[in-house]
């Protein structure tokens, strides 16, 4: 059996990145995302390409640095969140965007994943996510079919991880990971510890090796935050919400 290890995020997308594909990519805000991957897939100079993802990261951190380049042409998401360049290349219309409820965006790929090609759902219904899309009543009310997302290729991010690919996450950084693995051609994880066959507790395992066909060890993890929301309390016990920046700070996982 062939190695499924790799020494870097380069190496390990060697052959697979092509102009016009499609690609998940793990991650929430910038919770969870793979970080080596997407400079390599940076460095590799594909263009045209649409992105699956929960949202377009940063101006200047995740699938924002693809933006930055205009390698991505389309997404799949559910939140534009504080990128402001996101937010201009689709005014512009640089970027076409499909803007998914993120609960129908998981479920749509773990129907890829599971092999069916769509579902009905009442998310939408009544709305501008309606548009264009079969509509039938079941017990008197209104549901869209939506169909079923692939991807020729997934960039995965995890905690640790072994040689025949099983990976685990740790806490929200699982996020849409484990169901993008289930629901490409190709999966490439990238995970912060690397180890042996038999280092994993089996009971601990989230996306088994059967759905991994390539992992590395990744290098120099930042993960960033985008903002964070603090709630002080004032003397007359009222509560007022402020957000404070914090791209400078790095959210550093014990």
């Amino acid at each position: 059996m062939a190695s499924k290890v790799y020494k870097s995020a380069k190496e390990a997308l060697e052959g697979l990145t092509f102009d016009g594909m499609t690609v998940m990519a793990g991650g929430f805000g910038l919770c969870g995302i793979p970080e080596n991957l997407i400079l390599a897939i940076r460095e590799s100079g594909a263009r045209n390409l649409t992105f699956v993802s929960n949202n377009g990261g940063t101006a200047d951190f995740g699938l924002g640095l693809l933006m930055e380049t205009g390698q991505i042409t389309g997404m799949i998401s559910s939140f534009l969140g504080g990128n402001k360049l996101y937010e201009r290349l689709v005014l512009e219309g640089a970027i076409k965007l499909e803007l998914v409820p993120q609960g129908t965006l998981m479920e749509r790929m773990r129907c890829g994943g599971a092999g069916l090609p769509a579902f009905y759902t009442r998310t939408g219904a009544g709305t501008l996510v309606e548009e264009g899309k079969e509509v039938r009543e079941f017990d008197g009310k209104r549901y869209l079919l939506e169909r079923a997302l692939r991807a020729d290729l997934a960039i995965i991010k995890g905690w640790q991880g072994d040689w025949h690919g099983n990976v685990v996450y740790r806490k929200t950084a699982r996020n849409a990971n484990p169901v993008m693995a289930t629901a490409a051609e190709v999966v490439i994880a990238e995970v912060e510890h690397l180890v042996e066959p038999g280092r994993l507790d089996p009971d601990a395992v989230h996306t088994p090796g059967i759905y991994v066909d390539r992992i590395l060890q990744g290098v120099g993890y930042e993960k960033r935050i985008e903002v964070r929301t603090v709630m002080p309390v004032t003397a007359h016990g009222e509560t007022l919400v402020k957000h404070v920046p914090a791209l400078e700070g790095k959210l550093v996982e014990p």
